[in-house]
């Protein structure tokens, strides 16, 4: 089955043609200003890319009723509406993207990937926040993670060059671009990870916060007055390194720091300090780490980030190579030959994972 990927961002909007062997035949890429979507462009787009069979939109957040992929119909499209606010900055352009789609490909099965999917298996000790029971049950509040699909390709993809895969190979994913998380797999399943009940927790991120200890944000409520839409715009889109820096663009941040800026080298720091101790504590959730890999925007690029990050970790087992580290080849084995535990960095390819769950998902569904 030939699939349509679509994953809209806030500011924009990427498609790609996925054969059922894997290979990506084509894709494009447009800008979306706030999530607006230009349909002509789409529609030329998709023109090229014949035999489309079915659509898979990547939907970052299900909500409590979507633990798993779904078929999209009128139904899922009135939920994922009302649940935006768990995702403010990814849900509207993902139904954007619907819409868009729907009036180019009337007539092709849709299916919402959702990306909270991968870690709908989670053990309870993870996925549990101690809170009444009441908001657990009847709110369906619960660490719910995100950036399934960039985990679980990054997962799979390192046991291949690892030589294990389909075994019991515990690997700690880094995800790491405008959004970013980092994750606990362990055979394949997703057995902790950064992201919470939104996408707000976890790492440092372009421009959002990452986590802050929920008194500050009552706090600040409390005594400064910020509303509760205030609040949500400061963490989601200025804060991160944009608050630190200046700059939500990490290869800025890096430049400035050489430069000398203070902000860089506190944002730089900050960053790669919750990142560090994110990855000790996926590791301490396996008992045991095999494989540290870096994927994502960041993750492949950056390599001050790779360096000092894995310069912190030495204790377990990792150390990467300089020369391997600074050269940009994906999917690289840039582990130095004294490590134990190899790093590697992994070129994300979250659509071969959405047109997979697409498959998946109509081929349960009864015709």
């Amino acid at each position: 089955m030939r699939v349509l990927v679509v994953n809209a961002g806030s500011s924009s909007l990427k498609v790609s043609l996925v054969a059922p062997d894997d290979k990506v035949l084509a894709e494009h890429e447009f800008e979306s200003p706030a999530g607006q979507i230009d349909t002509a462009k789409l529609g030329a787009a998709v023109h090229e890319m014949r035999d489309i069979e079915a659509v898979g939109h990547r939907v970052v957040h299900g909500g409590p009723r979507y633990p798993q992929s779904v078929r999209i119909d009128a139904d899922v499209i009135r939920y994922l509406v009302t649940i935006t606010d768990l995702a403010p900055l990814h849900l509207p352009p993902a139904l954007a993207g619907v819409a868009a789609v729907r009036e180019v490909l009337p007539r092709a099965p849709a299916v919402a990937a959702m990306d909270t999917a991968f870690h709908s298996r989670m053990p309870a000790a993870a996925s549990t926040y101690a809170i009444p029971r009441e908001w657990r049950e009847l709110h369906g509040v619960r660490r719910y993670g995100f950036h399934g699909f960039s985990h679980a390709y990054a997962s799979r993809r390192a046991a291949e060059m690892v030589g294990s895969p389909g075994t019991g190979l515990k690997v700690v994913t880094c995800h790491l671009g405008s959004g970013a998380s980092v994750a606990a797999v362990w055979g394949g399943r997703s057995m902790d990870t950064t992201m919470g009940f939104t996408p707000l927790e976890g790492l440092v991120m372009a421009t959002r916060s990452g986590s802050i200890d929920p008194g500050a944000v009552l706090w600040l409520q409390r005594h400064v007055g910020i509303s509760e839409a205030e609040m949500t715009e400061t963490l989601d889109r200025h804060s991160g390194l944009e608050a630190l820096a200046g700059t939500k663009d990490m290869k800025q941040v890096l430049e400035m720091l050489a430069a000398g800026d203070e902000g860089a080298r506190l944002a730089f720091d900050v960053y790669v300090h919750r990142l560090r101790g994110c990855i000790a504590a996926m590791a301490a959730g396996m008992a045991g780490m095999d494989v540290l890999v870096f994927t994502g925007g960041v993750g492949e690029r950056a390599a001050p980030v790779r360096a000092s990050t894995v310069s912190g970790l030495r204790f377990l087992g990792l150390e990467i190579d300089p020369a391997l580290n600074a050269d940009l080849v994906p999917d690289a084995d840039i582990s130095a030959p004294s490590a134990a535990v190899p790093t590697l960095v992994v070129k994300a390819r979250e659509d071969i994972e959405v047109a997979r769950e697409v498959r998946k998902v109509l081929a349960s569904i009864p015709q």
